[in-house]
């Protein structure tokens, strides 16, 4: 699959935004370089192989190095909340916004 500058034209388009000259022609590149890589992995053969459902999967049984969950940071609540408009019982206020 190859893009050509009308089809980024129009994807601009769509997307709502303004290229330049310039970035039209790096953006077509970039995406054509990004689809070449795309190809080149679809042509590889998976035939046999079984999806994961989780990339942990694929380590077994072994246990996983994972770091001890304690408080690092101070309390700053009051020092974060000094900039709110409203606060109360340390929790910010704010309007409401769904009837």
């Amino acid at each position: 699959m190859s893009l050509t500058l009308a089809d980024i034209d129009r994807l601009a388009h769509l997307a709502r935004l303004g290229l330049q000259p310039d970035e039209r022609t790096r953006l077509c590149s970039q995406l054509n370089d990004f689809f070449g890589v795309v190809e080149k992995m679809r042509l590889v053969d998976t035939s046999g192989l079984v999806p994961l459902a989780h990339p942990v999967d694929v380590a077994g049984n072994m246990a996983l190095r994972l770091r001890e969950d304690v408080v690092s940071e101070p309390n700053q609540r009051e020092a974060n909340q000094q900039s709110a408009p409203a606060v109360e019982s340390g929790l910010f206020l704010v309007p409401k916004v769904i009837e």
